[in-house]
This record gives structure tokens, sequence and C-alpha cells, in this order.
């Protein structure tokens, strides 16, 4: 049983995780969320605070959820909380001396390569086309630079689309081809995180968490062989009328941070 520190515990997939581990008993869970509750620790990561690093003590696995997770953000939303926040949970990890730290990047940090044709690996040359895409890149990257300076583990998900609920795929959500080839079922998500507690050492290591959606782009190899990952499932885009329209009004957008993006909500990964 791993002692797992969650920050973010009380939000969509926070709330997912917590749920599933408690349910299996699986690990002694410390739960951070900026909302608190009953048995969620009050935390804005955005300022550090020895009230809430001071739990880092004795954890075995850190899983950075929290964050600001609309890619309609601006700036000044991103900063404080992605930028600022994980700096801030990667200084209490490193303290405390935490083995290995598990971060939500997104799918959006590829996001220019939505009209292009290649495969997307985790070795592929990042594209974010918004803030919040870019303050994930730069969590990525603090996070490669905590697992060389410490020697200890750095895993960064680059998640899939993944809704409250019951996050069931199909073309009616609004979010074209592109959104429905990155559909991450929540048996999968819960699956990933599973194995990115127990896997064996893996220094940095940057993966695509998504589920196994036939004719996708995503390359989930790396997370297959590395991580143990194996999807149960996957759901193959439906092109209906909607869904074509979407595609092309996408390709034909100019893609300015807080405007376009505002208007296309639904967008959302985590």
């Amino acid at each position: 049983m791993a002692r797992v520190l969650i920050t973010g515990a009380a939000g969509n997939l926070g709330s997912k995780l917590v749920a599933h581990w408690r349910a299996g008993g699986t690990h002694e869970l410390v739960l951070l969320d900026r909302a608190g509750g009953a048995d969620v620790i009050s935390a804005d990561i955005s300022v550090f605070g020895a009230d809430w690093a001071g739990r880092f003590a004795g954890i075995d696995v850190v899983v950075h959820l929290a964050g600001q997770i609309s890619p309609g953000s601006k700036w000044e939303q991103v900063q404080p909380a992605n930028v600022v926040g994980t700096a801030n949970v990667l200084r209490a990890a490193r303290e405390a001396g935490v083995p290995r730290v598990v971060f939500a990047s997104t799918n959006q940090v590829m996001g220019g390569y939505r009209f292009r044709s290649e495969r997307i690996g985790s070795a592929s040359s990042p594209l974010p086309l918004n803030p919040y895409a870019v303050s994930k890149l730069m969590g990525e990257e603090m996070g490669r630079a905590f697992a060389a300076e410490t020697g200890d583990d750095f895993i960064a998900f680059r998640i899939g689309n993944i809704w409250p609920g019951t996050n069931l795929p199909g073309p009616d959500l609004g979010i074209g081809s592109w959104g429905q080839e990155m559909w991450l079922s929540n048996r999968d998500f819960l699956h990933g995180m599973d194995c990115a507690v127990v896997a064996p050492k893996v220094g940095f290591g940057i993966f695509n968490l998504v589920s196994d959606n036939p004719g996708m782009r995503w390359d989930i190899e790396p997370a297959r062989r590395i991580l143990g990952y194996e999807p149960q499932d996957g759901n193959a885009p439906v092109y209906t009328p909607e869904v074509i329209a979407e595609d092309e009004r996408a390709r034909k957008a100019v893609l300015v941070p807080g405007t376009w993006l505002d208007q296309h909500s639904r967008l959302l990964d985590i």
C-alpha cells in the first residue's frame, strides 16, 4: 500500500480517483484541494505554505491534478495556478523527499497537430496554441528539471478528453473528430493512474493517456511498455454533419486565446 497525496482531489479527475482508490482500499490517501472539505485539506498551491507543504512528509507518490483547467483561460489565470502552483508542489515534494510525482498535463500541449497527419508521440515537438497549454508544457519542463536534480520520478500524462460523470463518447459533444480521437474512458484513466503508482523506476517520462481509439494518431505504446498501461476501451470518431462542420470551423479559425476558445469551452480535457 502506497501513501499517496492528491492535489485537486475534489475536481473532475480527483473525485473519480479518490472514489476508485477508496473503494479498492488500495492506498492511504492524503487529499488537498483549494475548496477543502470534511476529509480534504484546504490548500492554495499558488502560495507556498508550510501548512499544506508539511503534508508531503512520508508520501510515496504525489498525484498533482490541481490547477486551472480551461483551454480558454488567459495567462493571468493559468500563471498562478499552473506555473507557480506546480513549482510549489515540486518544491514541497523535493523538500520532503517524495520519490515520485505524477503530473496531469494535457493533450492541449499538442493542439497544433490537429490538422497535420503524423503520429503524436512523447518525443514529438510540442505545439501549444493557448496559455493553458503553455502553462502545462512549463509544468512538464519543471518536472524534467525535478527528475534530473533529485533522481526521483516524474511522470507527465498528456490526458485526453475525459468528461465529468459517466463520460460517454460520441459525436454530440461539439468537439469534432479531433476531440473524439482523444477520448479517455473513466476506466482507462483510473487504470493509468494505478499503473503510474506501481510502475518500476521511470525517471522522467511523458506519456499520452487516452483510450485505445481506432484510427487515432496518439501513440500509447510507451505507456504500455514502460508503465504497463493496457486500455480496455476505445471508440472510433463518428462523422456526423455536425462533426464535419465543427472540423471545418476549427480549420478556418484564427486561434486568439480568450476569444475563439472561450466560445468553444466544451473543449475541456480535464
